[in-house]
Parts: structure tokens; sequence; C-alpha cells
């Protein structure tokens, strides 16, 4: 880590780290291996809590007396807000220091934390899960943006590697660990300690991270582009929130109205942002132009379509289609994520020596070995059991794995310093709004033939059809992975 690498905050200095001589490998000091932990673990509570409050709804249900609507929007205010805010966040970052709304929107997170787990009523605590999203918003693109202009070289691509780590470690455990502390009831609280929990984490990160982490801005701070701003937010909700509400209210028309007034919308948007490229936007549009930033969105994009359609539909799959319990089936869950820590460990370790061919290898064995499984489940029907599902799901873990970061790393890597947290903000918006996407898919391809039937056959033909489509699109994702250059350090200058 060094202050070079920032290139604009002279006040803030490191202990150098890029310039280290040929044929030695480069050495992290010990502030910039803290700071690279604080970062991480900030991104950790922020994937975390988007799905730790899956297994814990049946307890906040019963306690809280919060209706089916208002348990649905436990989740769907809290992803609607993250997704909304991202852009913006991005680009507070850019303008008013990285650091500073990294910092800003712990405190947001951790205070709206707080509220959820002393939260009597289901109106309190849906509050509590917006506010908690516009504190996640705030601080998601910090991250990715911090270890875009702190490291590099070979530094930067392990970084990467540990961040695609912890991203999918944070996808498949959260479900586990909301189990886990509701079942403990500890101290009696019930589901309130999957909340708690973040309390002291953040304090940790605010406290470590004011004192680690480098500041980094932009040259010259622009003032904030409120027009765009809005038009943004605006077009976001009008398209990802007919995408989440559709399929439960049948898809009535209004869904679709709404669908394309937000795509109208976003056409505002993007002729706004074209007129006021030389005056402060809030989305720097040249970056589209290298197809290395706009293959790696896209790429995103799809990785994100693949998780909404994915993990839903096998989770019911694995219950209803092969009568696992939620033990067993979280057991499963396990197993992917031992298998994607495996896959991030062998990227980050990489060090992106391999450039596009680590994620593109990670694209191709995990569509293998979603083949392999669909013939395994079209096979054996109903005898499939938990440890014949072993290697398949193990070895699905191992190519998600292998993508996460050097997806990110290769996708940011030409994005000048300057739009680093508006580039990171888009980059992660794409991810949501994938999941959108594949979760208003599922209604198609999983729903339409199960009809919400708990049948075993229903649900086991229901994900075998699901399959296909999951396997079609990591074939487009590794064909978009082309964009992406052969060298990871193919970086900005």
């Amino acid at each position: 880590m060094s202050s070079p690498a920032l290139g604009n905050e002279p006040q803030h200095t490191t202990e150098p780290s890029a310039h280290t001589p040929p044929g030695r490998p480069p050495k992290l000091a010990l502030a910039a291996r803290i700071a690279l932990v604080v970062l991480l673990v900030a991104e950790l509570m922020d994937i975390l809590d988007q799905s730790v409050v899956l297994t814990a709804l049946p307890a906040i249900q019963s306690s809280t007396g919060a209706g089916p609507a208002a348990v649905q929007w436990l989740t769907a205010g809290y992803s609607l807000m993250v997704a909304v805010g991202l852009i913006t966040g991005g680009r507070l970052g850019d303008i008013y220091g990285r650091r500073r709304i990294l910092l800003i929107g712990t405190v947001v997170f951790t205070v709206a934390s707080l509220l959820c787990g002393l939260a009597t009523g289901p109106g309190v605590l849906i509050g509590a899960r917006v506010l908690q999203g516009a504190g996640v918003a705030l601080m998601i693109p910090q991250v990715l943006a911090t270890l875009h202009v702190t490291f590099d070289g070979e530094n930067r691509s392990k970084a990467f590697g540990l961040y695609g780590a912890v991203l999918s470690l944070a996808n498949v455990l959260g479900p586990v660990l909301g189990g886990l502390l509701t079942e403990a009831d500890l101290f009696g609280l019930s589901w309130r300690p999957i909340f708690l929990i973040n309390v002291p984490v953040g304090l940790a990160v605010i406290l470590l991270g004011r004192r680690f982490i480098p500041e980094s801005t932009v040259q010259r701070a622009d003032r904030l582009d409120l027009t765009g701003m809005l038009l943004s937010a605006l077009a976001i909700v009008l398209i990802l929130f007919p995408l989440t509400e559709g399929h439960t209210h049948h898809w009535p028309l209004w869904c679709f109205a709404m669908l394309g007034a937000g795509l109208l919308v976003l056409a505002v948007f993007l002729r706004h942002q074209r007129r006021k490229q030389n005056n402060a936007p809030l989305v720097t549009l040249s970056a589209f132009r290298g197809r290395q930033f706009t293959g790696g969105l896209s790429a995103q994009l799809m990785l994100g379509l693949l998780c909404g359609l994915f993990f839903m539909t096998w989770s019911l799959y694995l219950q209803r289609g092969l009568g696992m319990s939620p033990f067993q089936a979280a057991v499963v869950f396990v197993l992917l994520a031992l298998g994607e820590l495996a896959g991030a460990t062998t990227a980050a370790k990489s060090a992106g020596r391999f450039g596009r061919r680590m994620p593109q290898a990670g694209a191709l064995i995990a569509l293998v070995s979603m083949l392999a499984y669909g013939l395994q489940i079209s096979s054996r029907r109903a005898d499939l059991t938990l440890v014949g599902t072993t290697v398949p799901v193990v070895l699905i873990g191992f190519g998600l794995g292998m993508v996460g970061g050097p997806l990110a790393d290769m996708t940011l890597a030409k994005v000048p310093h300057e739009n680093a947290g508006s580039a990171s903000g888009l980059f992660n918006t794409a991810m949501h709004l994938g999941i959108a996407l594949g979760t208003a898919l599922t209604a198609l391809v999983f729903f339409a033939t199960t009809n919400g039937s708990p049948d075993e056959a229903l649900n086991r033909d229901a994900f075998t059809s699901v399959l296909w489509w999951v396997d079609g699109t990591l074939a487009v994702m590794w064909a978009l992975m082309f964009c992406l250059p052969k060298q990871a350090n193919n970086q900005a200058d």
C-alpha cells in the first residue's frame, strides 16, 4: 500500500509497497494488512445482512406479529434501498473522501442494526432495515474503490482475490449464521442477535478504519449531480420494484407500466449524463467506451442473474424435492461455501498471473459441474443423498469462487482513480439488478411448474429446468469475459 497509489492525498502516507525490486514479491506493511482486514470485514457485514435474516423470518414473524407483506419487505426494503443508493454512494466517496463516506455509512449501518435488534413491531423493524440498506449503499462502493486506488501490482490482485473469498462466503453462510443464532436463543433474545452482533463489529470497523484506512478522493472535488442522483434513483426503483413484487401479485398491468416508465426515466438519465460529462456527472460515460469495463459489468450482471435464479430455487428443491430438513439443507450450503472458499483462495494465490483465464476457467468448472448435477438429479430423482451431492456441489462452489475477485479486479483495472467510486457503484448495481432479474425469472422457470405446490416430483422437475437456464447464464458469462484483458496487470496509470 502506498500513497503514490492514491495520487492526491499527500497528507495521508503509508509505507510503500508498490516499488519492489524485480524478482521479489511485494510485501504489505502491518498498517496495510490491518486496513485490508477492516475493509473486508466491512464487506462481510454488508453482504451477510442481505441473507442472514432469511432463516430467522419465522421467528421474527412469530414475535412481532408481522404479516406476509411485512415479512417480504424485511428483505425487499433492504435490497431496494441498497440498489438505489449504490451509484450515488460511490460518487460521494469520489468527491468527499472514500474513507470518510465508508465510516459514515458504517455509523448509519451500526445504529440501524441496533434499532433492528430493539424493534418490537414490524413497522420499526422494516424502517430500520431500510436504514441499514442506506448505510450499506454508502459502504460497499468505498470498499472496492479503496482497494482499487490503494493497492497495486500483485498486492492488488491478492486483495481482490480475498475480496472474492469474503463475497463467496458471505453469500452462502448468511442463512446458516441466521439459523444458528436464532436457534441458539442467546440470553433469550431469539432472532435479535443476528442484528445486535453488528454493533461491536461496526464499532471496531469505525475505530480501526479511522486509524488505518488511508483517505483518497479526487484532486478537484466537484459538487454532486443532484438531478442525476434523483433520476438514477427513480429509474432503479421503477425497474426493480415490479421485478421484486411482480410474481407475488401475479404480474398485474401496473408492473409492466412501472417497468416501461423506469426504462423511459433511464433514457432521460443517460441523456442528462451526456450533457453533464464536462460538468461533474454522476456517471462518467467514457468508462463504457472500453470493452474491458463494459464486458466486465455485463458479466457481473450475469453473475447476479445466476445468484437470483439459482440459490432460492435450490433451497426449495433441497427441502421440497428431496425432503431434506432445514439443517441438512444448511449443510449442503456449507459444502458450496467451502468450495467457493477454495476457489477464491486459488484465485487470490495466483495474484492475477492468469488474467481472464482464471475467471473463465471458474465459469467453465461451474458450468460442467452444473450439467453433471442436473444429470445426477434426472437419473437418481428422489434417491439422491447428501453424500451423493457432495462432489458436484463443491465443484460448483469452487468454480464460482474463482470468478468474483478476478472479475472485479479486471473490470475496474483501467478506471481512473478519480472515478473509482462511481465505477464501483455501477459494478455493485449490476449485481443487484441481475439478482432482481434472476428472482423475477424464477416465476417463469420454476414457480410456473410448481405453482407453489410442495409436491416432490414437481419441485425436482422445476429445478432441473432452472439448471438449464443457469448453464446458459454461465456460458454467456464465460463469453463476456473475453472482453477482459489477458493479463490482470493492465491497469489505470
